[in-house]
């Protein structure tokens, strides 16, 4: 299994032993960028703050350690972030 393999349906964050999506929580699935494939955890986030998108700290991005991945909710799924580039 490579790395893409194992972190696909594991939520953003999450200790590694219980990285699994839990039950009675909602989560949007991020696509592309250096976080494809995890899950993030938007329960009780205010609406208007999905809307703007997230920027999420990853040590696997452009920038390394201290960089963000930014993610933006598709207009036509919102369950679905979509990669919007990196920033330091």
């Amino acid at each position: 299994m490579d790395e893409a393999e194992f972190m696909r349906g594991r939520v953003y964050g999450a200790e590694h032993e219980d990285a699994g999506p839990r039950p009675g929580r909602s989560y949007a699935e991020l696509v592309g960028g250096p976080l494809d494939g995890l899950l993030l955890d938007v329960t009780g986030r205010p609406g208007h703050a999905l809307r703007e998108g997230v920027a999420l700290p990853t040590e696997l991005g452009r920038y390394g350690t201290g960089g963000r991945a930014l993610y933006r909710p598709r207009p036509a799924d919102p369950r679905r972030f979509d990669w919007q580039g990196d920033m330091p």
